[in-house]
């Protein structure tokens, strides 16, 4: 749940970026931590094992705005893809106000897909919550690879409800703007 401070008059709102190991998450975060103002923005943490995945988050605080005269500054976290880490995934998941999953559009990466979008409906029920209850958005990354899976047999197997979506290119911007316009007006909607 987002965190007013009436002192402040500050909104602080959590959202997650969700999807299997290296599907572009971090990259999304860094891509969105280069192009905005540097007052806009906090420092940019990432904690990465040695091979380069993000090990538990990155966070991002970023201004976008006033919202009937509260500031509101959205923490942008991803959650580390790898199966073994998700103590840490349910962990990030405690008070998240939206969710960006991120699917891997390569034919190899299908079934990561599948298994991580189980592995959040399981981690939000330890928090008794359901993804139609929280601002949702998917994001197709990698779309300029050539062995990619259709967008409409990756919304028809991770999509059925049909929430917003986006095909992406994280690696060059294609995307990333427009998914996260999309989850902060959700977000903002649902505070309203």
């Amino acid at each position: 749940m987002s965190l007013i401070n009436y002192s402040s008059r500050e909104i602080n709102v959590k959202i997650v970026y969700y999807g299997p190991g290296l599907c572009g998450k971090t990259t999304n975060i860094q891509y969105i931590y280069n192009k905005v103002t540097p007052e806009t923005k906090g420092k940019l943490i990432t904690l990465a094992t040695e091979m380069d995945r993000t090990l538990f988050f990155d966070f991002l605080p970023l201004e976008l705005g006033k919202v009937k005269g509260f500031k509101t500054r959205f923490h942008l976290y991803t959650v580390p893809g790898q199966v073994y880490y998700d103590a840490s995934r349910k962990l990030i998941l405690r008070g998240v106000d939206g969710i960006v999953f991120v699917a891997d559009s390569q034919t190899l990466r299908y079934d990561a897909n599948i298994e991580s979008l189980y592995n959040l409906h399981e981690n939000l029920s330890e928090y008794k919550l359901k993804l139609e209850d929280i601002p949702f958005i998917i994001q197709y990354n990698k779309r300029d690879l050539p062995d990619t899976i259709s967008v409409d047999d990756l919304q028809q197997e991770l999509n059925p409800r049909a929430y917003p979506s986006y095909e992406a290119v994280a690696t060059n911007g294609v995307g990333v703007f427009d998914t996260l316009k999309s989850v902060a007006k959700s977000v903002l909607r649902n505070l309203s």
